[in-house]
Order: C-alpha cells, then structure tokens, then sequence
C-alpha cells in the first residue's frame, strides 16, 4: 500500500510539474501572440492534430492558414542531387524558450541541405506575405547558434542561376522579400535583410540591403551539456521600418550601432552607387558618371546636416573634414577663395553606417502573381552557393507586419532568457 501510494504522489507531482509548466509556456506564446502585429509563431511544440503532425504556427484570431512547415532538401529539388528531408533531419531538443527545439546540424553530404518551410502556394496574399509599398515587417528568432552566417527565417529565395555549385537542372532568379540572417558580413551579428526587386542591388550579383548589429552571438557546441545549452539562447531579430526607411538588427533586445569603414574598398558597389548618384545630381555628364547606371541603384541617404565634423587636415588654403551623417560619414575638402570663404572641391563616402541601415526604396519585393515568389523557410534558404549555412538550435520563429518598438523586442528577449521549458518524451 505504502509503494502504491508512493506512485500515486509521484504521478501527481508530475502531472502538476506538467500542468504548471504548460501554463508558463502558455504565458510566454501569449506574450509572444499579443505583441502587436504577430501573424506567425512557430514555437516547435503546435502541431498538426492528424496526418504528418507539422509543426505548424499560433496566427492571429480568425486566421484560415496555419502555415503548416514542410521538409525538403532543395539540393534535391533544383539539383536533382541528394536524398530527400524528412523532419527526422531536425532532431529535438525537448526543451527550450516554450518547450521546443530544432536543430540545424552542420551536414557534411554536400548534396543535402534540409530545411522547413512553407511552399508559396500555401503563403502567398497572407498574412506572412509582407510585399509592397508601405509595409513594415519584423522577424524574431529564438537560438542557439553553433556556427555560420546565414539564414534563419523568411521569405528569401536567393536564386539557383549563379552557378555556384553546378549547374542546377531548375533555374530560378531571386525572389527575396525580407529575413533574418544570423550575420552574413559579421558572423553571429543580427542582419536583416530586405529587398525591392528579389534580386540584385547596385549592380552586384548579390543583394546588398541589409543590416548587421554590433553587438554578436556566441558560438556554442549544439551537444554541450544541457545546463549549459539552457543558459545560451539568444534573441535575434530584424526590424524593416518604412516610415524611416530604417532597417536594424537586434541581439538580445538591443540594436547596438555599427560602421563600416573604408567603404571604398571594403564595399566597393555601394561606395559606387554613392558617387553614382551624386554626380547624376550635376547638370551633364560628369568625369566618373557611368550613364548606364540603373537609377534606381543609387544610394544617396539623407545628408542634410552633418551631425559632428572632424577636421582631420587643414592649411591655409585647404581643409579637409569628416562630416559624419546619420547613415554615412563623408569626407569632404574645402579650399580657400580669395574673399576668405571656404568653398567646397569634393565629396567622397568614407564610411558607411550598417546598423541601422537606410533602404533607398519605397516598397518590398512583390512577386508576380504566378506562383514564382519565393516560400517562407526555417533554418536555410535557396541559393546557388549551396553552403552549410547556420547549425545549431531554433526555439521559436515569429513574424510581425509590423517595425517593432525596442521595448516590445526586450520583453521578447526576456521570454527566450527566462527558465527554459522541459517537455516530456512522447
């Protein structure tokens, strides 16, 4: 009788420890659900309640489309290389920020790139479907990042026409609207990226609007121990707001500023672009202008009034000064006429602010309406360099139509901070 009663407390505790942990998963998904703006959020724990069982996301009260996520190895499906995926590719964690995770292993068969996501006939004029003028968008991604730079969520279909990793037997040309990146240019960084055009910018073969935050991701073993996987989930997020043309990157609820200096030759496309459009501003054709320089590839952010001047040379008869704008730091020479005044000579783009980043355009990328926009995907995108891309674990993915304020994306961190919830084996 004593053994009996003994399990019968023991299932109790259990059964409480489960109710108690339920309700506090409960709580962070409505935290989550009721930021404002929140179309989508996977947490890795709702499901089909039949058939294949799908992740599928929490939505919005009256929504028609759960975005239920796919398998697929799109080495496979373009290539025609390799095995197909299977959500066995994803192990589990049992546990996490609100009960789950996934991981994104570091896969060594070069043929095989698995990914989750939602096909573009299931996504496209919904709600996840963020295109156009006028719209705002945000993305949050609860990780753990083991290694790599590229993508964690969104809609960013890079392309299979650069033929980077052989020819591929399906081409498609880029079809990006926005995503979230777990650094690109800066490993472990925040980069948002969007585009206008699903394609290339500035006349680069790559897309080159995107952000990186200062502040960067740790790497961590995605088999450490689970204490101390628990204590490493970061929040990454990226924030597109078209009132301000501001794109940012954010680690942990904070958009910590970054500069990228010497553009000229650290980035040589958009210091090109710069010029390009200053010189189009002078009537005729200046020494320098390209005139077949797309327009609408300028890159030209405001530079009304300099918000602080260095002056890093002067004599008599010239000077030259830093004048440091909110997105671009120009370097400009000034000599001396005959009346005293300092008139000036020339301009050229020295630095270039990262984090925010301006986005020159008034609208997202709206793909035709033919079924060739790119699917939503977790964990990797489509492109032709057919890299590893980012390894580790995702405990949450959450889409906004909306530009997040950094109040909103430090409670958000904090859910993903707090105790993270255990979720019993099936």
């Amino acid at each position: 009788m004593k053994l009996t009663l003994t399990l019968i407390t023991a299932l109790l505790l259990a059964q409480l420890t489960a109710l108690r942990a339920a309700d506090t998963a409960a709580d962070r998904v409505a935290t989550v659900m009721n930021t404002p703006g929140c179309v989508a959020f996977w947490d890795f724990v709702k499901r089909e309640p039949d058939g294949a069982h799908r992740f599928t996301a929490h939505v919005m009260a009256g929504a028609t489309n759960d975005f239920a996520l796919d398998a697929s190895n799109y080495i496979k499906d373009y290539w025609g290389e390799g095995r197909e995926a299977t959500y066995a590719d994803f192990p589990l964690l049992g546990r996490g920020p609100f009960g789950q995770a996934i991981r994104i292993r570091k896969e060594e068969d070069k043929t095989f790139r698995p990914f989750l996501f939602v096909p573009r006939e299931r996504l496209n004029d919904s709600p996840i479907d963020i295109k156009g003028a006028g719209k705002s968008v945000s993305v949050v991604v609860w990780a753990i990042r083991e290694s790599g730079n590229h993508s964690l969520a969104g809609i960013w279909h890079e392309g299979t026409d650069l033929n980077h990793g052989g020819a591929a037997k399906v081409v498609a040309r880029g079809q990006r609207q926005y995503a979230l990146f777990a650094g690109l240019n800066n490993e472990g960084s925040a980069c948002g990226h969007v585009s206008e055009n699903g394609a290339k910018s500035f006349g680069h073969i790559y897309a080159m609007h995107k952000s990186n935050s200062g502040d960067v991701s740790p790497a961590v073993p995605a088999d450490a121990p689970a204490e101390v996987l628990d204590a490493s989930w970061q929040c990454f997020a990226m924030t597109y707001n078209h009132e301000t043309h501001e794109l940012t990157g954010w680690i942990n609820g904070q958009d910590t500023g970054r500069w990228q200096e010497n553009v000229q030759k650290a980035i040589p496309v958009i210091h090109n672009a710069w010029v390009q459009g200053n010189l189009h501003r002078e009537s005729g054709l200046q020494p320098g202008e390209d005139p077949t320089f797309p327009a609408d590839q300028f890159y030209n952010p405001p530079e009304d009034k300099p918000f602080s001047v260095k002056v890093l040379s002067e004599t008599a008869a010239e000077r030259v000064e830093l004048q440091e704008f909110r997105y671009t730091r120009v370097k400009v020479t000034q000599r001396k006429a005959a009346a005293g005044t300092w008139t000036t000579t020339a301009r050229d783009l020295a630095d270039v602010r990262l984090n925010p980043w301006w986005f020159s355009h008034d609208s997202l990328y709206t793909p035709a309406n033919d079924g060739t926009g790119g699917p939503f995907t977790i964990g990797r995108v489509i492109h032709s360099s057919r890299g590893v891309g980012f390894t580790g674990w995702m405990g949450g993915v959450a889409v906004f139509n909306r530009a997040l304020s950094s109040e909103q994306l430090a409670t958000l961190s904090a859910v993903g901070r707090s105790r993270p919830i255990v979720t019993p084996s099936r």
